[in-house]
């Protein structure tokens, strides 16, 4: 799995980065995370608002802040569906 943080340095694109690193180590699986701050990237995904969260490819998220519980549900339903 590979879950990407999109923002270009924001502290709210900082926080959600944290929150995905303690959602993946409470759901126990394994998972690439990458922070992605290049704004051509960022745009190829479509986002325009940051912080942007992205699993295996597909736009999960945009323009807030999660909580560690959605981000886990969202790996949750999406190791489901993969």
């Amino acid at each position: 799995m590979k879950i990407e943080v999109l923002g270009t340095g924001c502290s709210k694109c900082a926080q959600l980065e944290a929150v995905v690193k303690e959602a993946v180590a409470k759901s126990g699986k394994f998972a690439q995370i990458e922070k992605v701050e290049d704004i051509t990237k960022i745009m190829e995904y479509q986002v325009i608002s940051t912080p942007g969260l992205v699993i295996d490819g597909n736009v999960v998220s945009t323009g807030k802040l999660l909580s560690v519980d959605e981000v886990a549900q969202l790996i949750k339903e999406h190791s489901t569906t993969n």
